[in-house]
């Protein structure tokens, strides 16, 4: 079914502008809090919310939904999207909501939500939820009307759970991190958690002023974190993105170091100590093949999703596996979070370096990845991948590199381009086959 809401991650817009206005974000409020008012207990959602300006209004818009169904509200203020869900789920919450857009410029802003498992929504929450947005909804009497509280203790509740992802043995004494916050939602507890385990830090984006979220800082813009970590002597950086469910890290010598390598350190640890489940771990169609080889010699299975870290996610918990992600960063470690957690992946690797007594450039750089190319092809209108000769050309493309390489097209989720992706052991060839389907899509994209 067509959404007309939610994509992939939530609700994500413009501020003031489309689904992300004011109005908007108080029918949300409603067809959610009516969507989850069940039982016959006193409902309660919690909100957090990252830096941008637009937070203000949308939270004011959401407490204003909430509580004119009938649901009390906690409001906690600035902490990252996997705080949220796990206060959701701690406080035993009807519903959990970050007001985020990621590690996107301030001008966006975005709504997630999360049910009282501290999962992302279902399909089918969302979808009734979206029908509700668009209809008539019933509020609740004035004797029922919720009231809002909001709590100061939010952040030091997930700087406790986050260190607890840490075995208590475990110190980080002598290690120097840089830490960027991206002047996002993690800019109080990330570099916090990391000090208090005995870690020298320098930050890194710690100064949200409201407009400057992501702006040449965090996850996306990692040039400032590799700079710093080598001028300040550090052995590693850590780089969280606005809302802090994802991270990239930089090796002493200002290398980055992307999801792959820091899945397959997670991974291959978890084995060796007999936690990882289902001898697996789960990533999209976009991680490296280096990635895949390395782990079949370690006689492990790499299991491939869609793009997204709900479709990564989805097939972790259908299949029981506790480790999951993406190449972008985007790390989920079921046994500590129930979504991606940036500052709990910091953790792991921090806690991986003091144990390993290697540098981070040794300990992760566990493989070579395979060339991997990347181009966009932007159309106007139609299915160009439907097209004869697009699939002549992607079949042709797929026997020449069987064996050799690897083969992803996908249309973008967010913006009218085919993606056209190839990876194999010959730089050359994998250039050649990208570039020939992306003349083929181009010429049938007029």
């Amino acid at each position: 079914m067509t959404r007309k809401y939610f994509g992939t991650d939530g609700i994500r817009g413009r501020t003031n502008q489309g689904a992300m206005t004011a109005e908007k974000a108080m029918k949300v409020g409603q067809a959610a809090g009516r969507h989850f008012l069940r039982g016959d207990h006193k409902h309660r959602v919690v909100i957090g919310k990252d830096t941008r300006l637009s937070g203000y209004m949308v939270e004011n818009a959401l407490v204003a939904g909430f509580t004119s169904v009938g649901m009390d509200v906690v409001q906690f203020g600035p902490l990252p999207t996997p705080g949220v869900a796990l206060l959701a789920r701690s406080m035993r919450a009807d519903l959990g909501v970050m007001i985020s857009a990621s590690h996107n410029p301030y001008e966006d802003n975005g709504i997630k939500l999360f049910g009282p498992d501290g999962f992302k929504l279902s399909d089918e929450d969302e979808l009734a939820i979206e029908k509700l947005i668009d209809s008539e909804i019933p509020l609740a009497d004035a004797a029922d009307i919720g009231r809002a509280r909001r709590i100061e203790d939010g952040r030091g509740r997930y700087i406790h759970a986050v260190k607890q992802s840490v075995p208590e043995h475990v110190r980080f004494d002598g290690l120097h991190v840089v830490v960027d916050c991206a002047n996002g939602a993690a800019y109080q507890v990330a570099p916090t958690a990391i000090w208090e385990m005995g870690a020298k830090v320098t930050t890194i984006g710690v100064n949200p002023n409201g407009k400057n979220i992501n702006d040449r800082v965090g996850s996306t813009h990692a040039e400032t974190l590799s700079e710093t970590v080598v001028a300040a002597g550090a052995h590693i950086g850590i780089a969280l993105d606005g809302d802090a469910d994802r991270l990239i890290i930089v090796d002493e010598k200002g290398q980055v170091v992307d999801g792959d390598q820091i899945m397959a350190l997670i991974g291959t640890q978890m084995s060796r100590n007999g936690l990882l489940t289902g001898d697996a771990i789960v990533a999209t169609v976009m991680s490296n093949l280096g990635l895949e080889r390395y782990l079949e010699a370690q006689h492990l299975q790499l299991v491939r999703t869609k793009v997204g870290d709900r479709y990564v996610l989805e097939e972790m918990r259908a299949r029981g596996i506790n480790v999951g992600g993406e190449q972008s960063g985007h790390m989920i470690l079921l046994d500590h979070a129930t979504t991606g957690d940036g500052t709990v992946t910091a953790m792991q690797v921090l806690a991986a370096l003091v144990e390993s007594g290697k540098p981070a450039s040794e300990l992760l750089h566990l493989f070579d990845p395979v060339p991997q190319l990347l181009k966009n092809v932007r159309f106007s209108g139609g299915k160009p991948l439907e097209d004869g000769k697009v699939q002549s050309a992607i079949a042709d493309a797929e026997k020449e590199l069987d064996g050799k390489g690897r083969l992803v097209i996908r249309p973008s989720g967010t913006e009218p381009v085919i993606r056209v992706m190839a990876e194999g052991d010959d730089a050359r060839q994998v250039e050649a086959v990208v570039d020939r389907i992306c003349a083929v899509v181009a010429e049938v994209a007029g």
